[in-house]
């Protein structure tokens, strides 16, 4: 592409008319950078995830795919609710931020629904699957960088050792093959191109989609450090919409709040507060009159 062409205004699909596609848009995005602060992971991850894009942009512009075969797939994968999917938007804003292409235009985002690519009408599958990855993203990639979601990608990459004969086995297989191949094919021809896959059931991902991955990262529930992080920036949030008592977020507050939340993922920890709302009879449901005798007696009841 010359320098020319990148200054044209980027064209992305509309979600709406596209199947199998969620979303699209234009990166960088505030919304996407919001999604990235939320998400609260130790062992410097976020960081990681981000040189690993860096590295297979800039490894895969220079080196041959026969040499280093990097396919640009970044497998997120842990229990729900841990924030694999916010995780995943998060880090498509950051590369869009940290790698600037020189002569290219901005980066572009697809989010792919792979719920709509499955049907249960012979070959259809295959066809909406090669339609996506042959057609839609490899035009996007050929415009510009460019990064795709795969959210639960075992839906779409399923285990073929593991079919039953209800599954319609040869579907799903030719499906697989053609999502496997167009992958590879993709990898070689576009290497700013970078898939993020999240998955909840690892065990059910086909092994060869997880052998293309250049990096397998666990999400694990949040520890107690991060558990306090995440009710005190909800308590926060709550707080500045409706006042409310400061020894909600007081330090001994938080910690008590992260003791009584062991093994809670961030989903459920986020909605156990706004749970904690409606506990007292007195408070009439009224977020400002929440208060830590109320949190704490949520917490403890929500199930694990």
């Amino acid at each position: 592409m010359t320098a020319a062409l990148a200054h044209v205004p980027r064209q992305i699909p509309n979600p709406e008319a596209t199947p199998g596609l969620a979303d699209a848009r234009l990166l960088p995005d505030d919304a996407f950078l919001r999604d990235w602060d939320a998400i609260i992971l130790g062992d410097d991850v976020k960081e990681r995830l981000v040189r690993q894009a860096a590295a297979a942009v800039r490894i895969r512009s220079e080196v041959a795919f026969t040499d280093v075969p990097l396919h640009g797939v970044v497998l997120l994968s842990g229990p729900p609710g841990v924030g694999k999917t916010t995780l995943a938007r998060g880090l498509a804003d950051r590369v869009a931020r940290s790698i600037r292409l020189a002569g290219r235009p901005p980066w572009a985002f697809l989010e792919v629904d792979p719920h709509a690519l499955a049907s249960s009408a012979l070959g259809k599958s295959q066809k909406s699957v090669h339609q996506l990855f042959n057609v839609v993203i490899a035009e996007q990639a050929e415009m510009g960088p460019t990064v795709v979601l795969l959210d639960e990608v075992e839906t779409l990459f399923t285990d073929r050792s593991q079919l039953s004969m209800d599954a319609n086995p040869i579907d799903v297989h030719r499906a697989v093959d053609a999502g496997l191949v167009a992958l590879d094919a993709l990898a070689r021809r576009h290497p700013d191109l970078l898939l993020l896959a999240t998955t909840n059931y690892a065990e059910a991902l086909d092994p060869a989609l997880a052998s293309r991955a250049d990096l397998l990262v666990q999400v694990p529930l949040p520890d107690l450090a991060a558990r306090r992080v995440i009710l005190g920036h909800t308590l926060a949030a709550l707080a500045a919409a409706f006042p409310a008592s400061p020894e909600l977020t007081s330090p001994r507050t938080l910690q008590a709040a992260a003791e009584a939340s062991d093994e809670l993922d961030g989903r459920k920890l986020r909605k156990a507060v706004a749970e904690a709302c409606a506990y007292d009879p007195m408070a009439g449901g009224h977020p400002g009159r929440l208060t830590v005798e109320a949190l704490l007696a949520t917490l403890r009841g929500v199930q694990r």
